[in-house]
């Protein structure tokens, strides 16, 4: 055992003294695990990457360790997969599996610190996927990471960074770049600490996602920066390793965050459930790239997998060139379910979104037996620069229950601004969304909604023979403090046999040419409070 010197009392112990090379062509592993390994005997203390280059295979962090990587110092992942053992539980063939650069299991008090790298060399194990290219008029609904496909089987090393049922986890200062697939998986742990990390993977990386806390608890994610390929952060419910548990008390605040996927996500896998999630003060960003290298959805909450979403505040968040801003989705994959229940998503408020560049509807859908519940949307300003088409309006919008949620996957839709299906509870307040450009559709659609509140909702008029707001199968709903814009043909429109309890109260409506209309079997009393003020 070598100890080079004291740091907070921790015994600190080199790589260098155990033999590293540090020359980026010599395998460093047994030395970095050597380093490890000392300080876990000597009851903890501080595994130390001096500048240099260390190639490496996978490494295990032990309980009370600290790997710290000096500035200049990178940790550099072998591109041969026989340096990187698996770790029983995941399967090995899919998106995250069992090997790994840097791994813990059961581990307690551990922490990777300092300014340097952990480079995966990602690219090595990626190959071009062949597909043909994709026509720049259907780019709104591709990806550019599709470009690409893993080598072989998918056997690769993803999550390149993965931490299993560990406590008192501390990430913070490193980079982390270059990622085969997942970059950062903390996965059934308790108390997760992930501050100024910043993460570097290509825009076409394929399955980079950034952060993907799963199935944990009590985490803090602050001040990192994120530009990826796949989603930045994104909090998933399922365990390999074991027990199944809520992901529960998780706050995230002050990143920045780019990729070509979802920048904020609850999903795709949600087994089980999530409470008392909050996203603020952050920044989602595209430059002027092509669409399919843009963020598909700033934010996407979404629960097919039987499980529940119960308490998430979204607040403060700046959009430039997202796709789509706000996407919220209740389905029924069902995905290893023998017979499919779907969940139950609900408490959800987003307030302070400011978003430039959208070019896809943000939407609210459920479904006709399991309606989402209980969100409310405040403060919310869109520009979107979609220009849909007229016959888009009454395009019959598929239900796609078993489906892969993404924002794009039901095709346009039918409003430019918000579309809401099957839903309860619903509350938008002090909201303005306007197009930059001429498009008919209207600001508003809402299809089997019960308990709609729009209060003070702002937008561009969309045109003759268009409603701003068309209600269709709406009950109970109220609509105050809105003003029609200049050019508006008609204000509100309710359609559907099932429309009743629509009230209106304290709306300017002096410039819609018609205040109210009723049409498809709604009868003309269930609008009430229609009158020009």
């Amino acid at each position: 055992m070598t100890v080079l010197q004291q740091t907070s009392g921790l015994p600190v112990f080199s790589v260098d003294r155990f033999g590293a090379a540090a020359d980026g062509r010599t395998k460093d592993t047994a030395a970095v695990q050597a380093a490890i390994d000392a300080a876990h005997a000597a009851g903890g203390g501080i595994a130390h990457l001096p500048p240099g280059t260390y190639l490496s295979g996978g490494i295990e962090l032990r309980s009370r360790v600290t790997l710290h990587l000096e500035a200049g110092a990178t940790l550099l992942g072998s591109t041969d997969l026989a340096d990187y053992p698996p770790h029983e539980g995941p399967p090995a063939d899919c998106d995250a599996g069992q090997r790994h650069l840097v791994f813990a299991r059961g581990a307690t008090d551990i922490a990777i610190t300092g300014t340097g790298t952990i480079d995966g060399q990602g690219p090595a194990f990626w190959e071009p996927s062949g597909r043909p290219p994709t026509p720049p008029d259907r780019h709104w609904a591709d990806v550019v990471t599709h470009n690409w496909k893993p080598v072989g089987n998918n056997d690769r090393p993803s999550p390149m960074v993965e931490l299993a049922e560990c406590r008192n986890v501390r990430i913070e200062g490193v980079t982390l770049r270059n990622s085969p697939g997942w970059t950062l998986r903390p996965i059934a742990c308790d108390t997760v600490m992930i501050r100024g990390v910043i993460i570097r993977n290509r825009i076409d990386g394929i399955n980079t996602d950034g952060i993907d806390p799963t199935a944990c608890q009590n985490v803090f994610i602050a001040d990192c920066d994120i530009e990826t390929g796949d989603d930045a952060i994104c909090l998933k419910s399922e365990n390999p390793y074991g027990d199944l548990r809520v992901t529960r008390n998780v706050v995230i605040t002050n990143c920045v965050l780019s990729c070509c996927c979802n920048a904020f996500k609850l999903g795709t896998a949600t087994r089980g459930g999530f409470e008392d999630i909050t996203f603020t003060n952050s920044v989602v960003h595209n430059g002027d790239v092509p669409l399919n290298e843009r963020v598909i959805s700033g934010i996407a909450i979404e629960m097919v997998d039987g499980g529940w979403v119960d308490g998430v505040t979204v607040s403060d968040i700046r959009m430039r060139n997202t796709r789509t801003p706000i996407f919220i989705r209740l389905g029924n994959r069902g995905w290893g379910q023998p017979s499919p229940v779907p969940g139950r998503l609900r408490r959800v408020r987003i307030s302070g979104i400011d978003a430039t560049g959208a070019i896809l509807t943000s939407s609210i859908t459920g479904l006709a037996e399991q309606p989402v519940e209980d969100v409310t949307l405040s403060g919310i300003r869109i520009e979107t620069d979609e220009g849909g088409l007229r016959e888009w309006v009454d395009r019959e919008i598929p239900e796609e229950v078993a489906e892969y949620p993404e924002a794009r996957m039901f095709g346009r839709l039918p409003a430019y601004g918000l579309y809401i299906r099957h839903a309860r509870g619903i509350r938008v307040a002090g909201a303005e969304i306007r197009s930059t450009v001429s498009d008919p559709r209207p600001l508003l659609v809402a299809d089997d909604v019960a308990g709609l509140v729009v209060e003070s909702l702002d937008g561009t008029a969309p045109g003759p023979g268009t409603a701003l707001l068309d209600l269709r199968d709406t009950r109970d709903a109220f609509v105050t403090g809105c003003r029609a814009p200049r050019g508006t043909d008609v204000f509100l429109r309710a359609g559907g046999s099932r429309s009743q309890d629509i009230a209106l109260a304290g709306n300017a409506l002096s410039r819609a040419a018609v205040p109210v209309e009723t049409t498809g079997g709604a009868s003309s009393d269930s609008v009430t409070g229609g009158g020009t003020a």
